[in-house]
């Protein structure tokens, strides 16, 4: 297998999809380790297990009906395997394992048979300071766009997830790209105040478009840098309700799919009938309880 992953709308080849089967005991409050876990533990709106296999059921339907090559994860019983992007990802031929929180750990490895087709890919482990997961990293060709919090409580933040040494990391390992870093909000137990990763606040979609919530970032000067190359006119700007949702968290299947929530109404009927993509909406607002959606739940491999 030939890792090519350049941006995240390309034509989808292959990609690994989260699982939920034997996902453990419900977490208690204090287990939980985002937002929006929390919030849904706090409410006993936890979701169940067989919702959950049913919603990414319906997902792998959808790609598969587009004939994307779908892998998942090892089982691994009683533990939480839904959000593969986190665990690593691929930046142009080269794969990064992803060093995520310790509650996370035992994660990484269902991945054991998936890395073993990479033969002839780079295959990165990254040094022991540098912390980054999945959903802050987005690529767009000659950009790389990290999500970070550089703020010095980094470490009193469960949802602190992706350091600054990562960002110098990303730099020295790809010169020749353009890397952005954008610091956001931070809370560990209200979901329309804090932003767990970069894909929480913002995603691209089609060739030059993106979905983004600009109350995500910590400073305005950094959203600005995104309407700077994007354009105001090809942003899709949600609220916070929409935001809690996780609408900026849908997933491309090309830049002319895109797989989203039935229930973001507002923003399918934008990507349809403004920008002509086509929306393949599925169940997937359990999903959403446990603090990612489409995006989160994917490790594309490859991209045409």
């Amino acid at each position: 297998m030939r890792l090519n992953v350049q941006n995240e709308t390309a034509q989808l080849q292959t990609v690994v999809l989260g699982r939920a089967e034997s996902n453990g005991a419900d977490p208690t409050i204090d287990q939980t380790f985002d937002a929006k876990s929390y919030d849904s533990v706090k409410h006993n709106d936890y979701p169940k297990e067989e919702d959950l296999i049913a919603e990414m059921s319906e997902f792998e339907q959808v790609l598969k009906k587009y004939n994307v090559e779908v892998l998942r994860p090892t089982l691994i019983e009683n533990c939480n395997q839904v959000f593969s992007r986190d665990v690593g990802f691929v930046i142009e031929d080269q794969f990064f394992v992803s060093n995520i929180i310790p509650d996370r750990l035992e994660e990484l490895q269902a991945y054991r048979e998936i890395k073993k087709l990479f033969k002839g890919n780079k295959i990165n482990t990254l040094p022991e300071e540098v912390y980054v997961e999945g959903g802050d990293v987005i690529l767009y060709n000659d950009y790389i766009f990290v999500g970070t919090y550089k703020q010095p409580d980094f470490k009193h933040f469960k949802t602190g997830r992706t350091n600054v040494q990562f960002v110098e990391y990303i730099k020295q390992k790809f010169p020749n790209k353009k890397v952005l870093d954008f610091e956001l909000k931070k809370d560990d137990q209200n979901p329309y105040e804090g932003i767990l990763h970069l894909d929480c606040t913002f995603n691209p979609v089609g060739n030059d478009k993106a979905i983004i919530y600009k109350d995500g970032f910590l400073f305005e000067e950094e959203y600005q840098q995104i309407v700077a190359i994007f354009g105001q006119e090809n942003l899709f700007e949600v609220t916070k309700e929409e935001m809690y949702w996780m609408n900026p968290n849908v997933f491309s299947i090309s830049p002319e799919v895109v797989v989203s929530e039935k229930n973001f109404t507002r923003l399918n009927n934008h990507l349809e009938n403004v920008w002509n993509i086509k929306v393949e909406p599925i169940n997937y607002r359990n999903i959403s309880k446990m603090g990612g959606l489409l995006r989160c739940s994917t490790m594309p491999l490859i991209r045409k």
